[in-house]
């Protein structure tokens, strides 16, 4: 019988996986929250296992690297208020928690300060609703953290708080993948009944689209909710055409459109995850000869600068390429 509850503690994952005896586990972890769901890694006992590549401690995590940033996609520098950003005049980006089901190791948002709140305060909930229904924008999109990590009811409280000023919300989410139990019954109608939401996912590898997680999407597609992935092009990982062209054809089949592949963003601790760009172009064209138009997700990258999202082939023709981020 596996341990009560839905998390992998430190005693499981050093017997699980003995290769952990030699990491740092509660300094990494200060540095940055190591939570593991169960399901998530069910049978996943090889140390090359893509799933546990991204979410286990890894020595490699307190190695500086010289191009490292601390607010990789230039979040700070567009952010008018506490928890929200806006890159763009049509869309506004609410960061709903800091908290996650499960905290990837390559995470662009990994600067969790000991001590920091992990969720808006009542005040900086009532100013970031307020400037976001003020705002003009079009769109909303709820993020984190993981917007999924809330309750359906004060997730339901944002969504009516924006409405009708924002006719569109987006929920940028990885619990379908990650913690596929969070998608209930109850959660998918909630959503549902308050369209147009699009929901947009989060899956680098096929080995991630277990049953529960198909079960999970389909659920939401079947509800009429659209469903969009991103993935992060990942060293190790999925920087492989094989791999790629089999996660856009499992997502095609599940009518989930392969919408982003993203260039990895040079946070602290990841340098051991990040493609050279050159590298993740011939990737992405070989992908182009092994897929149709809407299993093709569009290689970007966002710069640090906080202008927002742009192909990476537009990025390294600027001259911003190279082996930065």
């Amino acid at each position: 019988m596996p341990p009560a509850g839905p998390f992998v503690g430190r005693p499981e994952a050093l017997a699980r996986w003995p290769w952990l005896e030699q990491v740092d586990w509660e300094g990494l972890d200060a540095a940055f929250p190591v939570r593991i769901p169960r399901d998530y890694v069910e049978g996943a006992t090889d140390p090359d296992d893509p799933r546990l590549l991204t979410v286990l401690p890894d020595a490699r995590e307190a190695l500086a690297a010289p191009d490292d940033r601390e607010d990789p996609v230039g979040d700070a520098l567009m952010s008018p208020v506490p928890w929200g950003v806006q890159k763009h005049a049509d869309r506004v980006l609410l960061l709903l928690t800091k908290r996650c089901h499960l905290y990837c190791r390559y995470c662009f948002r990994r600067n969790h300060e000991p001590g920091d709140a992990q969720d808006p305060s009542s005040e900086e909930w009532a100013r970031l609703l307020a400037w976001a229904a003020s705002s003009g924008a079009r769109e909303a999109i709820l993020s984190g953290g993981d917007p999924l990590a809330i309750s359906d009811d004060r997730l339901y409280e944002v969504i009516d708080a924006l409405r009708p000023s924002i006719p569109v919300i987006r929920i940028h989410t990885r619990a379908p993948i990650t913690y596929a139990r969070r998608i209930t019954p109850e959660l998918v109608a909630g959503l549902a009944a308050r369209g147009p939401i699009w929901v947009l996912v989060h899956a680098n590898h096929p080995g991630e689209l277990t049953p529960a997680v198909e079960d999970a999407l389909r659920r939401m597609v079947d509800a009429g909710l659209p469903v969009l992935n991103q993935a992060v092009l990942l060293a190790g990982v999925n920087d492989d055409v094989d791999v790629l062209a089999q996660l856009s054809e499992r997502l095609v089949s599940l009518r989930v459109f392969p919408y982003y592949l993203h260039h990895p963003d040079h946070a602290a601790g990841n340098a051991h995850f990040r493609v050279d760009p050159a590298r993740g172009l011939a990737l992405h064209r070989a992908l182009r000869s092994r897929t149709s138009g809407i299993g093709l997700p569009a290689y970007v990258v966002d710069p640090p600068d906080g202008s927002g999202k742009i192909p990476v082939e537009e990025w390294m023709a600027r001259g911003a390429g190279g082996t930065r981020g």
